[in-house]
């Protein structure tokens, strides 16, 4: 025997819902995207404030004061370029130089090492060079001292550049002139 009860406000079922046995409405639709757009903006604040951090740590932003101007700051921020010196061309009998023919034309290496012997310069080997397609000719220096030697031989060639490297410091030389291509003389 079934027992009746009195009907009650739970007992009243929306014409519209599909559900049975739900005591809940369901969710309006589009209410998930809430919840990615609130990650999405802790995100970029995020992300932004990092970015902030960073360029202040590394002082590409820097904040002035309320009392000063940028027009009085940079007057006295801008700093005075230190003149660099400048090297002067110097013949060091003293440090051995090596000539590497660089071309195809035969015993330009020696041609070279003539001239520079000429010069002043203390030639110490004349061979070819491990590649014959070089296209400048260039002269290298290892130590950082012998730059103004280096820029005396260049002198003596014309076309020639300067170069420091460490490339040739096993030949035992101070300079090593490498003769490329443009070499005329």
């Amino acid at each position: 025997m079934a027992e009746k009860f009195p009907r009650d406000r739970f007992d009243e079922i929306p014409e519209d819902l599909t559900r049975v046995g739900a005591h809940r409405a369901p969710r309006p639709k589009g209410r998930g995207w809430i919840a990615v757009g609130w990650a999405v903006l802790a995100t970029l604040v995020l992300v932004g404030a990092g970015i902030f951090g960073l360029s202040l740590v590394n002082g590409s932003i820097t904040f002035h004061g309320a009392t000063s101007s940028p027009s009085r700051t940079s007057a006295s921020a801008t700093p005075t370029p230190t003149p660099t010196p400048t090297i002067v061309p110097t013949v060091d009998p003293s440090l051995s130089v090596n000539v590497l023919n660089g071309t195809t034309r035969e015993g330009l290496a020696g041609q070279v090492g003539d001239k520079l012997t000429a010069a002043g310069w203390k030639v110490g080997a004349t061979a070819n060079a491990d590649k014959s397609d070089l296209a400048s000719t260039i002269v290298y220096y290892g130590d950082p001292k012998n730059q103004a030697a280096a820029l005396g031989v260049a002198q003596s060639l014309p076309g020639a550049t300067i170069q420091q490297s460490t490339a040739f410091s096993d030949t035992g030389a101070d300079i090593t002139v490498v003769i490329g291509a443009n070499y005329q003389g």
